[in-house]
């Protein structure tokens, strides 16, 4: 998907996650009123159905970008994983605990 793409999906995750939590608060506030209707009851369940599937598009989005470019990240933030940038373990670190 393009940029135009992810910013409609953020779009509508955002404006989702206001229905939602309208929903349930409306919910709780019906509660207190007695029985509520069923359709009170179940109102949130399709703008959390919805945030379900744009929340999990959003959380793979970097992840996919990665794999689609052809490089492995090693962290969050993105960085190409580089195998000859870390420095080799040696024992004699792991050996410089002092004892008394």
């Amino acid at each position: 998907m393009n940029r135009n793409g992810n910013k409609w999906v953020r779009q509508t995750h955002r404006w989702l996650s206001i229905a939602f939590t309208v929903s349930v608060i409306a919910n709780f506030v019906a509660l207190t009123q007695g029985e509520p209707p069923a359709w009170v009851t179940y109102a949130p369940l399709p703008p959390l159905a919805v945030l379900l599937f744009t929340g999990l598009y959003l959380f793979v989005l970097p992840y996919a970008t990665g794999w689609r470019s052809g490089r492995r990240t090693d962290r969050a933030g993105g960085r190409p994983h580089d195998k000859r940038a870390r420095r080799p373990h040696t024992n004699d670190e792991a050996e410089t605990v002092t004892t008394r």
